[in-house]
């Protein structure tokens, strides 16, 4: 393999992860997996929308909750967003509402970041192997 294929085999990779990143089920999407993208945009995106839900926009607190927010963000961009508009304060939760909010978002985010490793190993191994086909 020379090096300009591992280039683009690289940002085939470094692509699937962004998307994957950027919104739940896209990095599969990317790679030809539709079926899988579909369940993990409904899972990941419904079990992030249950924590807002039980939370509210409050849960997502970059500033006192740090090792939460260090799960949610692997959710989507749009979880930073979120944050900065929750960095002032105007937003409190307190007591159980912020614990289910703080745990399900969370763990959607965590959920995403395995849908994400998953979407550029199967990126790798499909690449790898229209390689092999072709040589």
């Amino acid at each position: 393999m020379n090096s300009d294929t591992g280039g683009n085999h690289f940002a085939h990779l470094l692509i699937a992860g962004l998307l994957g990143w950027a919104v739940p089920g896209a990095g599969h999407w990317y790679i030809g997996e539709r079926p899988r993208a579909a369940v993990i945009f409904v899972t990941v995106g419904l079990t992030f929308l249950a924590g807002l839900w039980v939370g509210s926009i409050g849960v997502i607190d970059p500033v006192n909750g740090k090792l939460p927010y260090a799960g949610q963000i692997m959710n989507s961009p749009a979880v930073a967003a979120i944050g900065h508009l929750t960095r002032s304060g105007q937003y409190p939760v307190y007591g159980r509402p912020n614990e289910i909010g703080q745990i399900y978002t969370s763990i959607s985010g965590l959920l995403n970041l395995l849908c994400i490793v998953n979407a550029v190993y199967l990126a790798h191994v499909k690449r790898r192997g229209q390689e092999g086909t072709t040589a």
